[in-house]
């Protein structure tokens, strides 16, 4: 078991309600050799040292008193190269869908090039929605039955955790899926925040050359967060980009 490419794997629970679904997180995590659990923006403040949540970890209540709370999920995805939405709604936007084996052999890529990777999972009723999934870099899925393909919290943790688990003590082997990146592509990718932060400078742009109109945009922010979702954009691409937006402001 290589403790350090385990640790490179950040597991966040997204406005989680009930506290026993954070606990039985924990001690998922924990029996599977994880640790570095986030809740953002809990609907209870202080939900991990709820006396359900406690009950529920067993023996993993060092992890719940680890867990970071924050009311921001740019912070917990921040430095975060490959950040994987768990949901199984389909969405007319958003970044690029992958089954979970071709997620797993690509997180594999990325914490064998010594990159932090974020799981998110969204709240029990209404799962992730389209402003989490803004912050991701693929929306993925877990294969379940099509009458039922419902999973709660903790057991959808579970599934990612253990079979994350066997991947990775398997070495550098790889799942043959042709997502792998070769050495060329491991490049210095940019985190989510860096992108949002690039697309807001985007519209405010575009609205100064009047390609966007901010009382009608209809769908341009979406369709460019796509676009610009399944091409994993580099830092200094970031920069490019960027780099455009601030001439199309100086156009004013």
């Amino acid at each position: 078991m290589n403790k350090e490419k385990f640790k490179l794997l950040r597991w966040v629970l997204v406005e989680t309600s009930h506290p026993g679904n954070v606990g039985s997180a924990a001690r998922a995590l924990k029996t599977m050799g994880f640790g570095d659990l986030w809740v953002i923006n809990p609907k209870i403040k202080g939900i991990a040292m709820e006396s359900e949540a406690i009950a529920l970890a067993s023996g993993a209540g060092d992890l719940l008193e680890s867990a970071q709370e924050s009311s921001s999920l740019d912070s917990a995805v921040q430095g975060c190269s490959l950040v994987l939405g768990l949901t199984s709604r389909d969405r007319e936007f958003g970044p690029p869908a992958l089954d979970w084996p071709s997620a797993r052999s690509l997180i594999q890529d990325v914490i064998n090039n010594n990159e932090q990777v974020a799981l998110l999972f969204g709240p029990e009723r209404t799962g992730l929605d389209n402003q989490h999934l803004s912050l991701c870099t693929h929306r993925v899925w877990l294969d379940a039955s099509s009458a039922y393909p419902s999973l709660n919290l903790a057991q959808a943790l579970m599934v990612c955790a253990y079979t994350l688990r066997e991947a990775l003590n398997q070495g550098n082997e790889t799942i043959d899926t042709g997502s792998s990146m070769n050495r060329e592509e491991k490049a210095d990718f940019a985190d989510p925040t860096a992108i949002a932060a690039m697309l807001n400078h985007w519209r405010d742009g575009l609205e100064s050359i009047g390609f966007l109109d901010p009382s009608n945009p209809k769908k341009l922010m979406p369709r460019l967060q796509a676009l610009f979702a399944r091409t994993r954009l580099h830092k200094e691409e970031i920069d490019l980009l960027r780099g455009i937006a601030k001439q199309m402001l100086q156009k004013k």
